[in-house]
């Protein structure tokens, strides 16, 4: 009895099952197309929201074997060492490594990687849309105090290799995290000089010299430790001679292995300081001081042309580089 009992409760059980089954709307196959569209989408919103994209650069092990990986090898030699690789462009004998920290992967000190896949784009300092070629060249002009390389040349090509592996994977035309230089608020006072002499004696003078003469390799050419001011430092041209733009790298990428530990003030003031020596004179140069300061030193706090212990700035400067064959 109680068996029949069992029996029949289980084949009602099972008939209420198979009803409720068929009552549950059916199960559709998954929709890769859909689901991969809904995630570009994402994506693409999240790119034309300002926010930063997270991006790391790929591993140096990584470099490709064959003709490509030779080409990022020597493009990566030159940015290291243009003074030994580049040497027919150079004026001084500065390294892209000085301003590009961990020859150009470090987030914060304008890492390669963020800028490659934002060219072309508009520049406001010559006015005009620039490719990632005329970049490079006026880092030469300026930066190196030298002369642009050409854009067709080996020594290009092997920068654009370089540039483009870090780059791999970065999406094109979004500003990833990291990229150029930690965005500095304005200083609370005006910068000061004076201020900035004591930040750069306590911090700063132990590796670039009491004169911001820097200190050089032993067994090679260039430098440990770059000279900030004086006929081998960048030019008056250069963007670190732009106070802003050297107090947000001073501030998050120096004193170097101390990083940040300067306060937003001291930033300002110690760039205040170096950018107050002089230095080679901007290949921009119209034989006027007053003149050039008009047109091309516009910047907040640009100190090109104006009087500082007596002289005016840009007036004694030393030679700029070689001008562009252009």
């Amino acid at each position: 009895m109680i068996y029949r009992f069992l029996c029949a409760f289980i084949a009602a059980a099972a008939g209420i099952s198979a009803q409720a089954q068929e009552l549950l709307p059916a199960r559709s196959a998954l929709d890769d197309r859909a689901i991969n569209e809904a995630w570009s989408q994402a994506w693409d919103d999240h790119l034309h929201s300002g926010k930063r994209v997270p991006f790391t650069p790929p591993s140096l092990s990584d470099i490709p074997e064959g003709e490509f990986g030779e080409m990022v090898k020597d493009g990566m030699q030159a940015f290291m060492y243009p003074a030994l690789y580049a040497s027919d462009y150079v004026g001084n004998e500065l390294a892209c490594t000085n301003c590009h920290l961990d020859i150009g992967r470090r987030a914060g000190a304008a890492p390669m990687w963020g800028a490659y896949p934002l060219y072309p784009k508009y520049r406001g300092k010559n006015k005009q849309v620039n490719t990632m070629e005329m970049r490079i060249q006026g880092c030469f002009r300026y930066s190196m105090n030298g002369t642009p390389p050409p854009a067709d040349g080996d020594l290009m090509k092997s920068f654009l290799a370089y540039f483009s592996w870090l780059s791999q994977s970065a999406p094109i035309g979004a500003k990833l995290e990291g990229a150029g230089f930690y965005s500095l608020p304005d200083p609370e006072q005006e910068p000061d000089i004076t201020r900035g002499a004591e930040v750069y004696a306590q911090w700063c003078a132990t590796c670039h010299g009491q004169n911001g003469e820097g200190e050089r390799h032993v067994d090679t050419v260039g430098w440990v430790f770059p000279p900030l001011w004086g006929a081998e430092s960048y030019n008056w041209g250069a963007g670190m001679h732009q106070p802003g733009k050297a107090s947000a790298f001073i501030k998050k990428n120096m004193p170097y292995g101390l990083q940040n530990v300067l306060s937003d003030q001291e930033a300002w003031d110690v760039a205040m300081f170096i950018n107050s020596h002089e230095r080679p004179q901007d290949p921009r140069f119209t034989g006027d001081v007053a003149e050039t300061a008009e047109r091309f030193h516009t910047s907040p706090y640009n100190l090109y042309g104006t009087v500082v212990n007596g002289a005016v700035l840009g007036a004694n400067a030393y030679p700029a580089g070689r001008a562009p064959a252009n």
